[in-house]
């Protein structure tokens, strides 16, 4: 007899078992429309779920974040069950929910073309209305490796093969026949999906991500709970797609890759420029907060990573070289370790804590080459990494304090909307209970002290601690997670890190790391696409060309070229023999902020012609006057 305790308190008592489509009718009539599915005592379940025993129930529904993810699980298999009817012979692999969406990897000899597509959509369209039933079975191990091989399966009969022994194997039917093998939950029926789905492209991706593996079929899609949603989203990506740092990037003239070094960013002359200003950027803002920059080798024997617990987490990820001495270094994926060599330098008091010691790092990860994805997923990047060393009573100030640095610095560079996520231990870790809980409860008192909005992960944190990353979102509306914050009370000791107390004794240190852009890279590739290019004046690599009209202007224009670049002023001048207009559409579409246009009266009246990026108006002002502004507008956003 089940006690049923719904969200809002109150408890419903049973005389037996109650599955989750009664329960929805004891509730309330208007929920049956919306109800989904359900999470008993923390688990989510299909509405077909028999509650046995007293249990918290929540009923999901399409406003909440499992409800759109059971959405967009039902029309992966919608999908996948639309191809298999088009196209029969093909095999289905795996099809998971991501973000925005869902894909599935099928094995099919011929392509799928955009023609395709459509009529995989419109067969989806067709099952949806046909509102076909859902069922759910558990089938015993070898009865379901048997069925999939003989149906020709012979992907979903490794996938069954690969799972542990003790684990449930269940089967999800939609309609009469076709079935798949799935954990769930899914929606009662088809027709709960929607119309609010579109198939958006085709790729190819390996089985099981290796690339030593046959290559399949992937069919991205997306589901949203209307079709305004559907809509707002579609042209979301269209204007993603106008952002696209990669192309930008080659317009602007700032960096390009090679196969030669996969995930490595040759940078061009402008692209450092951008690069090096951040940098600046940082640095300034970093010393005015108390940090002391130093730099760490890029190679370090493999014994170190071993002391540091990284070898074993990360080891697959790491670059190795062997010398002839057999000696192996690995290249560094991470600062931490050489930070901590640093601080072990000579003896340490409580006086000096907390000591900041920040590092623009260069690191080096393994990322498979399909991961790759321009300066957003790379091999190599570098991290504006910092870690503070500091007491146990100081980590809760200190997290405070670099909280309202990172947020300061994102409003800065025009991220005004910020959302932490707090994650704390995983189940793989290192260090004691009691340590953990220590620093979990210091990381989160200073989060509730920020009065800054956060939501949790669980399990999500480091391996050696508790930590907070920073999402900004963009122009666009889209998220990116980019600063992090992490408090460990375990690697020190690991390393030999010590201080003397006020005591005299000698006590182990806690270490904060601390990234702000996470990856300079990747940081850059974000700026890009929310600023579509147009970067603001002191960031930009070239903030003004000069364009005389003709060449009886170009020693006019050489010396208002001089004139700025001893200011400071990142400009060039353009003397080539090319007409005026081609000139202007050339450095638009370059997104240089000032076009700088001299003819004959503006040098008769020592006066400039200025056309900013992204006006058809031009105004002309004196010389003296546009060094003025430009000076001002090149200062770093530093208050």
């Amino acid at each position: 007899m089940p006690d049923i305790q719904l969200l809002d308190g109150k408890k419903i008592p049973f005389t037996k078992s109650i599955s989750g489509f009664d329960l929805i009718k004891k509730i309330s009539k208007s929920l049956e429309k919306s109800a989904l599915i359900m999470e008993v005592n923390g688990s989510l379940k299909d509405l077909s779920y028999e509650i046995k025993n007293n249990s918290k129930v929540k009923i999901i529904t399409s406003k909440d974040k499992e409800g759109l993810e059971v959405l967009r699980h039902d029309a992966a298999h919608i999908m996948a069950m639309a191809v298999q009817e088009l196209f029969p012979g093909t095999q289905v692999t795996i099809g998971p929910v991501i973000e925005n969406g869902f894909y599935y990897d099928f094995a099919r000899k011929e392509p799928f073309t955009s023609e395709d597509l459509k009529k995989i959509e419109n067969k989806m369209g067709e099952i949806i209305d046909r509102d076909v039933k859902t069922k759910r079975e558990v089938w015993e191990r070898k009865k379901a490796i048997t069925h999939f091989k003989k149906l020709g399966e012979k992907y979903k009969a490794e996938i069954i093969e690969s799972i542990p022994e003790n684990e449930e194997l269940s089967i999800y039917h939609h309609g009469e026949t076709w079935h798949d093998l799935c954990r769930g939950p899914h929606l009662a029926s088809s027709g709960k999906i929607g119309k609010a789905f579109k198939l958006t492209k085709v790729s190819g991706a390996y089985w099981r991500g290796d690339s030593n593996n046959e290559m399949l079929q992937r069919i991205y899609g997306t589901c949203w709970n209307t079709k305004k949603e559907l809509e707002d989203y579609l042209n979301r990506l269209e204007e993603a797609e106008k952002r696209d740092h990669r192309k930008l990037g080659k317009e602007m003239d700032l960096f390009h890759f090679r196969e030669e070094s996969p995930g490595s960013v040759f940078w061009h002359e402008k692209g450092w420029n951008l690069f090096q200003r951040l940098i600046d950027f940082m640095r300034t803002k970093q010393r005015l907060a108390g940090y002391k920059e130093i730099n760490t080798p890029e190679l370090l024997d493999k014994s170190l990573w071993e002391k540091s617990g990284h070898w074993e987490k990360f080891g697959e990820h790491m670059f190795t070289s062997e010398t002839p001495d057999e000696k192996i270094f690995a290249v560094k994926p991470m600062n931490c370790p050489g930070c901590v060599q640093i601080f072990n330098q000579g003896l340490k008091s409580y006086r000096d804590l907390p000591l900041k010691l920040s590092e623009f790092g260069k690191v080096h990860r393994y990322e498979p080459s399909g991961a790759l994805h321009g300066l957003l997923r790379v091999r190599a990047f570098t991290q504006d990494d910092a870690h503070i060393f500091c007491s146990e009573e100081q980590i809760t100030e200190e997290c405070l304090t670099v909280t309202n640095l990172i947020i300061e610095i994102y409003k800065s560079l025009g991220f005004n909307n910020i959302i932490l996520k707090y994650s704390d231990r995983p189940e793989k870790r290192v260090g004691d209970d009691n340590v953990w809980d220590k620093s979990e409860a210091a990381l989160l008192s200073a989060i509730k002290k920020s009065k800054l909005k956060y939501t949790i992960n669980k399990g999500e944190g480091a391996f050696y601690g508790p930590k907070i990353e920073f999402v900004l979102r963009d122009a666009i509306g889209r998220d990116w997670q980019c600063g992090t914050l992490q408090v460990d009370l375990n690697l020190p000791g690991r390393l030999g890190a010590s201080f003397v107390d006020k005591d005299g004794t000698k006590k182990v240190p806690v270490m904060l790391h601390r990234a702000l852009f996470g990856s300079l890279e990747r940081f850059i590739g974000i700026l890009i696409e929310h600023y579509a290019g147009k970067l603001p004046f002191w960031m930009s690599p070239t903030q003004a060309i000069v364009l005389p009209i003709s060449d009886e202007n170009n020693k006019y224009a050489k010396k208002v070229f001089e004139d700025l670049f001893k200011e400071g002023i990142k400009c060039e001048v353009d003397l080539k023999n090319q007409k005026i207009n081609y000139k202007i559409r050339e450095y638009s579409l370059a997104k240089v902020p000032y076009l700088l246009i001299c003819g004959k009266k503006e040098e008769q009246d020592n006066t400039i012609t200025i056309r900013k990026l992204g006006s058809e108006t031009q105004e002309t002002i004196k010389i003296n006057q546009l060094i003025k502004n430009m000076t001002s507008l090149n200062k770093l956003p530093l208050n």
